[in-house]
């Protein structure tokens, strides 16, 4: 027998979730994502940096007064071959015929200024390839001509950022399928707690769970305290499925705090939106709204929640990623702090 009402009413919606389609098919779809993340990244990765899949080289034809220029960056560009034609009908005619994936027309201006005509194939399943491709060496060229050309200018241009050889895997895993399955959870997990309150009060049940007896704090902390374990319980098994899969993730415990306080902080403001707007849709409606205001507005923080997920995640935290999760824990107790002095200012026959 269970002592605590709280503990049985958090027992009571959790039992009740199986019966919500709509989230244990998000469940679902978190659960397949963790499950064959290994196989999922691969392809994923494509549509993120389409130019990390590429396999073999990609045959450029090259003509055009400036080809010297053209064909120097080509040669510099990785996993780019140069065909060099006398004339644009050649190239045209080696592209048609598929001896080249694409063709660039390099001219000089009156000015000096190169200028490059480039045509890739369309509707093929390597056009996206084939594009990319191009852009690497029109970047390559312009590198170039600025190291050329810095000479003749009176003032030095502004330097650009030196390239970084990174793998596109890796950025895509930490930066944005591990914060998407750690913070996909918080929020359901508010959704959810917005649906606990309002159909209380509209189905007329609350005062049922009051004969308990147990009082309107009681019932709240009960339905918090359910949604707020399970987002981490969730991000402990995504962490667990990834592991299989061959992803790595540092700070476990860190990161489970940050996932338990952000739930914390969102089924805070569902629980209150709940109680306050008393009807699900209109509650549901500024939960939505708010969530993703509050998100977007992280942008001004010293560090946004996922650059601190990605951070713990590989083991490079800094003091500011520290600090940012006691900060989170902080805001959520407070949270939960007003919301409770809240609701026992309210009066249950009023909802």
């Amino acid at each position: 027998m269970v002592s605590d009402p709280r503990v049985a009413i958090a027992r009571r919606d959790l039992a009740s979730l199986s019966r919500e389609k709509t989230i244990v098919l998000a469940l679902l779809i978190q659960l397949f994502v963790a499950a064959f993340s290994s196989f999922l990244v691969v392809g994923l990765t494509s549509l993120y940096d389409p130019g990390a899949s590429a396999q073999g080289e990609v045959d450029i034809g090259v003509t055009g007064e400036a080809n010297e220029s053209l064909l120097r960056a080509i040669e510099d560009t990785e996993g780019a071959e140069a065909v060099q034609y006398r004339s644009n009908a050649t190239a045209f005619e080696g592209f048609q015929n598929g001896a080249v994936d694409a063709v660039m027309i390099a001219t000089r201006q009156p000015d000096s200024r190169i200028s490059v005509q480039a045509t890739a194939p369309e509707g093929s399943i390597r056009t996206t390839l084939v594009v990319v491709q191009l852009r690497e060496v029109l970047q390559t060229l312009e590198r170039q001509q600025r190291d050329i050309r810095a000479a003749f200018l009176d003032d030095p241009p502004v330097p650009l950022p030196g390239e970084v050889s990174a793998s596109p895997y890796f950025g895509f895993t930490y930066t944005i399928l591990l914060p998407l399955l750690l913070f996909l959870p918080p929020f359901i997990s508010g959704s959810v707690a917005v649906d606990a309150i309002t159909e209380e009060i509209e189905r007329g049940t609350l005062d049922l769970l009051r004969v308990a007896p147990v009082d309107l704090v009681d019932i709240v902390d009960g339905k918090a305290a359910a949604m707020a374990v399970l987002a981490p319980v969730q991000a402990l098994m995504w962490i667990v499925l990834l592991s299989f899969n061959g992803i790595t993730v540092s700070n476990v415990p860190l990161l489970l705090v940050t996932v338990g306080a952000m739930a914390a902080i969102v089924v805070v403001v569902g629980v209150t939106l709940g109680l306050v707007m008393g009807e699900r849709k209109s509650a549901q409606l500024l939960y939505s709204i708010g969530v993703l205001a509050l998100f977007a507005s992280a942008v001004f923080l010293p560090e946004h929640p996922a650059t601190t997920v990605a951070k713990l995640a590989v083991d490079s935290a800094t003091t500011t990623t520290y600090v940012l999760v006691v900060v989170y824990v902080a805001v959520a107790v407070g949270l939960y702090g007003l919301a409770r002095r809240y609701t026992r200012g309210l009066d249950v026959e009023s909802l």
